[in-house]
């Protein structure tokens, strides 16, 4: 199988002529100890920033309980107001923040421009909202969100007969210049970079004139449980999604009903913090885990017993105890890039070699994930192959040293991890986590106490 081989002075995530620049490092805590902690986890991004999105195209208001409240999360939200929903902050009964009450315009207005961050959500949803706004609608990014793939949802657009003027072949920066309708039909777009390409469609296509039928074109589809998430998250608005075969998706116009929705918290960011039990041979849980979901990060509760740790459920809680060592582990995680940072660091402290594949997908995250992880786990003395699909991890002498973070909210989190039982490891970038998780800090400390 084809291997590429990094170290740090060749690869830099954050675009070819920018600097890494020397953001103020942190130092991750070393904690070789068992740690034993309970954990309470904010809304997760992908729900929150769905039913932003849904609120948004609804026909009556619609509220957001226990939302995620970080950048990516705010970005969703100034965007929207942008194009004219009213999003307005009220009291509920979470702890991370308030609940949003969200009311559609009796029509979507254009004539801004987006901010899209590094936010995947973002640059692949809004831009279907904005093409059944009245006018047109520039988005673009931070410097890294340029390189990040955007062929499908700028194809999807053309192929409904949007206007759409791009700097760049499929890329940000672009213009949607809506007419306020999309009259709909079949799409087909090739999807392979992103599940986001599918779901954005779907989202808006009970709004176009003669709805939907969308069919993927691509060899794969990587993280389909983001589509499901999606499909889930419209059914429970009333919205019918047929899916012949799969990779075709079939929506009619028809009415997106307001709801009151409880966001589930974030079954991702809690990746980290189960990490820290089985990293340090100790013990975490953390509360709320629903019993049914369609987050990826419920994968979490099959994968880390394969590194020698076990799962309980108390309640409506989670526990997770880790063995006496980090055993090396071979996994396929297609259907969850995603969780690969927390795994793949739990592996550089495994007493063997791992092997995770199917997540190709990962280089057009918010960094390129493989080539990340694979530069920050030699930099510290390991030893990190990336493979075509994935990447190889082998039992190593690890060092203190920086991590680099690459403005990354889950390569951020993988160096403290890493820390736990490394002395002297330190962070560039800890601020990344803000994206997703700007408590994370302060959370990590708690588990530590």
């Amino acid at each position: 199988m084809p291997v590429q081989r990094y170290s740090q002075p060749q690869f830099n995530p954050y675009g070819d002529d920018a600097p890494l620049g020397e953001p103020p490092t942190w130092a991750a805590p070393h904690h070789p100890s068992a740690v034993n902690a309970v954990v309470d986890l904010p809304g997760s991004k992908s729900l929150t920033n769905r039913e932003l999105i849904l609120s948004a195209l609804a026909t009556e208001p619609s509220l957001v309980r226990f939302p995620m409240h970080a950048r990516d999360s705010a970005l969703m939200i100034e965007a929207l107001r942008n194009l004219g929903v009213t999003i307005d902050e009220v009291a509920g009964e979470s702890p991370f923040g308030p609940d949003l009450l969200v009311t559609p315009p009796e029509e979507l207005i254009g004539s801004t421009s987006i901010d899209c961050g590094l936010a995947g959500n973002v640059m692949r949803f809004a831009p279907l909202v904005a093409a059944l706004a009245l006018g047109p609608t520039t988005f673009d990014g931070d410097a890294y969100a340029r390189k990040r793939p955007m062929s499908g949802t700028i194809a999807a657009l053309r192929a409904l007969g949007v206007d759409i003027a791009a700097d760049h072949h499929n890329a940000l920066p672009f213009t949607v210049h809506g007419t306020g309708q999309v009259r709909g039909g079949i799409v087909e777009i090739d999807a392979s970079a992103s599940s986001q390409f599918v779901s954005g469609v779907l989202m808006a296509a009970p709004r176009f004139v003669d709805g939907v039928d969308l069919r993927h074109v691509g060899e794969r589809l990587p993280s389909m449980p983001h589509i499901e998430m999606t499909i889930a998250a419209l059914a429970a608005r009333g919205v019918r999604v047929d899916t012949p075969v799969p990779g075709r998706w079939v929506v009619a116009p028809q009415p997106i009903a307001g709801r009151t929705v409880v966001i589930e918290p974030d079954l991702s960011n809690a990746g980290p913090f189960l990490a820290a039990a089985v990293a340090t041979a100790g013990s975490v849980t953390v509360r709320n885990w629903p019993t049914s979901t369609t987050q990826v990060g419920d994968d979490l509760l099959r994968y880390l017993p394969l590194f020698g740790a076990t799962v309980e459920r108390i309640g409506s809680d989670v526990r997770v105890t880790g063995g006496p060592e980090v055993l090396p582990v071979t996994l396929d995680l297609h259907t969850g890039g995603e969780l690969a940072p927390p795994l793949v660091a739990l592996a550089a402290l495994a007493t063997g070699t791992s092997r995770f594949t199917g997540i190709g997908h990962i280089r057009h995250h918010e960094t390129d994930r493989l080539a990340a992880l694979v530069a920050e786990i030699r930099g510290l003395g390991g030893d990190a192959i990336e493979l075509e699909d994935g990447i190889e991890v082998r039992e190593g002498q690890l060092h203190g040293g920086l991590w680099h973070a690459y403005a990354d909210h889950r390569m951020a989190t993988a160096g403290a991890i890493i820390g736990l039982r490394v002395p002297g490891v330190e962070v560039d970038d800890i601020g990344a986590t803000s994206k997703t998780l700007p408590q994370f800090r302060e959370l990590w400390n708690g588990l530590l106490e």
